[in-house]
């Protein structure tokens, strides 16, 4: 069984932090704090290259966001799983969050984990700029909220549009949550009831691996697993 030496990566620095020594391979600690967009799917994607280039045996995701641009989320599922490096995302510190977006990441990896008092969920999709979600209550051209027979083409098209994202939404979380072996019903009630759960909720319901109050216990429980990639 492989055991890891911890270093730490932070987002905003360049060199390599010895945190904590263990017998065995190295594992990196990347942070993700905040909305996630293109810069940071670009230091996902960079920070595991340079990983694999590192012989690195272990990357842990520590993250914290409410969630961003669907686009940087599937650059950063899609590195994940492309990682020949098993990717642990971690919900952490307590008080922290993996809502939207950061839902789909913690589905992707390799191992979920999350730190107690933590939550993820809330994975309906939003277009930018475009349509509110069903149910939402909207504006006419007149600026009230009495519909008139012009806003009906533009309301038909909105629906359609929202449910064609939902619906994609729903596979693509499904889809991951059968790739590791979680929680498929919940995934599709994340997408289209807005749904959440508490990281003790979560770890019963099978949507997460294991939950651990730091870096030092979520290391020693991954290495009482088998992790593939």
């Amino acid at each position: 069984m492989t055991r890891f030496t911890l270093y730490s990566l932070m987002v905003f620095l360049s060199v390599l932090l010895p945190v904590q020594a263990q017998a065995g391979g190295q594992a990196w600690v990347l942070e993700v704090k905040g909305a996630i967009g293109p810069a940071t799917s670009d230091y996902l994607k960079r920070s595991l290259e340079d990983a694999r280039d590192e012989g690195v045996t272990l990357v842990i995701l520590r993250m914290d966001t409410p969630g961003g641009l669907d686009v940087a989320m599937r650059d950063m599922v899609q590195s994940i799983i492309a990682s020949p490096i098993p990717v642990v995302t971690y919900v952490a510190p307590s008080g922290a969050r993996a809502a939207s977006a950061g839902t789909y990441i913690l589905y992707a990896s390799h191992v979920a984990a999350m730190a107690p008092g933590t939550n993820l969920g809330a994975a309906t999709p939003i277009a930018i700029g475009g349509f509110g979600l069903p149910g939402e209550e909207q504006k006419n051209s007149n600026g009230d909220d009495k519909e008139t027979p012009a806003d009906k083409p533009a309301k038909s098209a909105g629906d359609t549009m929202t449910h064609k994202m939902v619906n994609d939404a729903e596979a693509y979380l499904r889809s991951l949550a059968q790739m590791h072996g979680r929680n498929p019903k919940w995934a599709a009630e994340a997408v289209r009831e807005s749904a959440s759960l508490s990281a003790q909720d979560a770890l019963e319901k099978g949507v997460i691996d294991l939950m651990a109050v730091n870096i030092p216990d979520l290391l020693k429980k991954i290495n009482a697993r088998q992790l593939n990639v």
